[in-house]
């Protein structure tokens, strides 16, 4: 188990105890003591097995109050689909010219957005962007004709969230300085999505365990029988 800085010791938290969501936001809130604004996260222990294709757990949720960071987007577009994405405010756009540069090693984006004509040239680095997080997917509204609208939707506060092997999602719902009811609009959001989003092999109870921390603080339990859908 890992030791807790002198910062973390400083703010007293029962690591065994089981909090109400705002109590628990709230505590994550006073132990973020970085010199940095550090971010609130998340994280929902499902009862699912991700190695299972009925058991996946992943999806997109707008977060009401924002995230609190700069995201940058990459599209991979031509002609009039291009300027469009440019206009929406994508950081950048190309086609041939943009899969050379990230063969080339630099990937200069968040999230990625692909007119479905492109997937030919994207396909060819689903081995970079793969392991990423940053393969477009229909599912996910990244590869689409509307690129405007899908840029606009990855700037405004939109996340993705997906399951690890573990049966765990992590996911940041905004920044230790943003006000205490704002980041529990966007835990609601997120656990609200994840409970929609239950898939069709999971068995027993879905959400199992919820914590939430901020980036350098420990985890702080959440009782579960205070989220929605749990």
């Amino acid at each position: 188990m890992a030791k807790l800085s002198k910062k973390q010791k400083a703010v007293t938290i029962d690591r065994e105890k089981l909090h109400g969501v705002d109590e628990a936001i709230a505590l994550a809130k006073s132990g973020a003591t970085s010199k940095f604004d550090e971010t609130i996260e998340v994280a929902l222990n499902l009862g699912v097995d991700p190695r299972h294709a009925d058991q996946m757990v992943r999806g997109v949720v707008t977060l009401p109050a924002g995230t609190g960071k700069t995201v940058r987007v990459g599209v991979f577009a031509r002609g009039a689909k291009a300027d469009e994405a440019r206009a929406a405010g994508a950081d950048v756009v190309g086609a041939e010219d943009l899969m050379e540069t990230i063969q080339g090693g630099t990937i200069d984006f968040d999230r990625c957005i692909a007119t479905p004509d492109m997937m030919g040239v994207v396909g060819r680095l689903g081995k970079v962007l793969g392991p990423k997080g940053l393969m477009p997917n229909p599912k996910l509204g990244t590869v689409t004709m509307n690129v405007a609208e899908a840029v606009k939707a990855a700037k405004g506060g939109q996340v993705e969230y997906r399951v690890e092997k573990a049966g765990i999602i992590h996911s940041g719902i905004g920044k230790a300085s943003f006000a205490q009811e704002d980041l529990r609009r966007n835990f609601d959001a997120l656990v609200d999505a994840v409970v929609k989003a239950k898939p069709s092999g999971a068995k027993g109870k879905y959400v199992r365990k919820v914590a939430v921390s901020s980036t350098m603080g420990p985890g702080i339990k959440v009782d579960t029988a205070e989220v929605a859908g749990a």
